[in-house]
């Protein structure tokens, strides 16, 4: 597994990260907890060393199990945990329309991270990150109290980085914030269909150096090929509103345009998926979500396969795709 450094932390994580917020269990449906925590084991034993959670996920359940699991990892420094401060109002994603009070008060942010602390067992987060966010809240009176308060929190030494968790399919909605010396990574959504990061967040990313942690690469199971006009999710799912009316159809013709593309250079739509995503420098790793020991196996291949050769890169352009599915 090939490391990158992930901005100025001085951390090197691996190139393919664990998304984990599936082990969350309370959306997504039909993996048990006990398949999660092989999932957690086998990333470790395929030299996965970036794991990405959030306060959020299965309200705390999801950083509990990373830390009963991956304990001694923590403690022994082979590991970097990435967790995340919720909105206090619940919604996602940031509306400008939101007071800073409602979403992220310091009372907020230092609760948040005390629960994350706790549910982890760990001392200090590794990287703490706002869930959401966006830039007009940094002309609101109360933003200085709130960045004392995330600012205090590195002193004690409770947070040793932080970082932002970009909008869906908005990275325009924090460049300004970025900007701040405090943060030190990004985390957004980049993919073969979302390309927005490449028109200015990369600048900012070369520019500062920032840690830009890539989520949502095979666009919630879009690009595996796996979604079929005729999928079925499981009761309580949330992919069955993502993929709702004829959506799964659509997803399944873009697909099979994109498996048309796959030769023995590059095998499968998640490799085509992961490897997209690595071809970019400005990227420190990629965090696909993985509930099943098998799909870590899968994805940690992509990092020792390298970026796509130029002239499928080049193939890749027309089939981006501006939708925003979480609307």
């Amino acid at each position: 597994m090939k490391q990158r450094p992930l901005g100025n932390t001085g951390y090197r994580v691996s190139e393919i990260g664990f998304g984990a917020w599936g082990i969350g269990g309370a959306m997504w449906r039909g993996v048990d907890d006990n398949e999660g925590r092989k999932a957690l084991r086998e990333a470790v034993d395929q030299g996965i060393t970036c794991f990405d959670t959030a306060l959020a996920y299965g309200d705390g359940h999801s950083e509990r199990v990373i830390g009963e699991v991956l304990k001694d990892d923590i403690r022994a420094g082979r590991v970097v945990v990435s967790t995340k401060i919720p909105p206090m109002n619940q919604e996602w994603p940031a509306k400008p329309s939101y007071k800073l009070t409602s979403v992220f008060p310091a009372k907020h942010i230092a609760s948040s991270t005390e629960q994350s602390l706790k549910n982890l067992g760990m001392e200090a987060l590794h990287v703490q990150q706002l869930h959401v966010w966006n830039d007009v809240w940094l002309s609101d009176p109360e933003w200085q109290k709130s960045l004392e308060q995330i600012m205090r929190l590195k002193k004690d030494g409770k947070v040793l980085h932080w970082g932002i968790s970009i909008n869906d399919h908005a990275p325009e909605t924090a460049l300004q914030v970025l900007t701040d010396p405090i943060f030190e990574t990004a985390q957004v959504i980049y993919n073969i269909y979302d390309r927005s990061p490449e028109k200015a967040l990369f600048a900012l990313a070369n520019k500062k150096p920032l840690g830009i942690i890539v989520r949502v690469p095979f666009d919630e199971g879009a690009l595996t090929g796996q979604i079929k006009a005729s999928t079925v999710f499981p009761a309580g799912d949330w992919r069955a509103a993502y993929f709702a009316g004829d959506r799964k159809a659509e997803a399944e013709r873009r697909g099979k345009a994109l498996a048309g593309l796959l030769n023995d250079q590059v095998e499968t739509l998640p490799e085509l998926a992961l490897r997209f995503c690595l071809s970019s420098p400005e990227v420190s790793t990629v965090i696909p979500g993985m509930r099943r020991p098998a799909h870590v196996r899968q994805n940690a291949t992509a990092s020792a396969k390298g970026a796509l050769p130029a002239a499928m890169l080049s193939q890749l352009k027309p089939h981006a795709w501006d939708k925003n599915w979480y609307a």
